[in-house]
């Protein structure tokens, strides 16, 4: 039996931090920009997240800074969250390539019948 899909959330956090470690509001700004506006993750949702994540290993504290007086966690990934992230990226590429077949075959017999 295969693992379960990846929540989006998940997926989007760890898209953000595939190509370089990020704090909090970078990484609410990226998942904006990774989804084209449409997710605008809340600072509760995020830090949640990041927790969970923390926790399953998927990513790691890679530094903490104080700025104007405010602490701030910058996130990186970790091998199991690259791993995790590439199966995932796998299961996705395969079921659009399923569904582009399926509807492939439909449009050809739609197009066969106005032909």
């Amino acid at each position: 039996m295969t693992e379960r899909a990846m929540q989006e959330p998940t997926l989007l956090l760890l898209t953000a931090l595939a190509d370089a470690p990020r704090h909090g509001y970078a990484l609410i700004q990226e998942v904006a920009a990774i989804s084209d506006g449409r997710v605008k993750m809340r600072t509760g949702t995020l830090y949640g997240a990041l927790d969970r994540l923390l926790q399953q290993g998927l990513i790691e504290v890679a530094a903490e800074e104080v700025v104007d007086g405010r602490a701030r966690r910058t996130y990186a990934l970790t091998a199991g969250g690259r791993a995790a992230l590439a199966a995932e990226a796998g299961r996705l590429r395969a079921v659009a390539s399923e569904a582009e077949r399926r509807l492939s075959v439909v449009l050809s017999r739609v197009r066969g019948t106005f032909a």
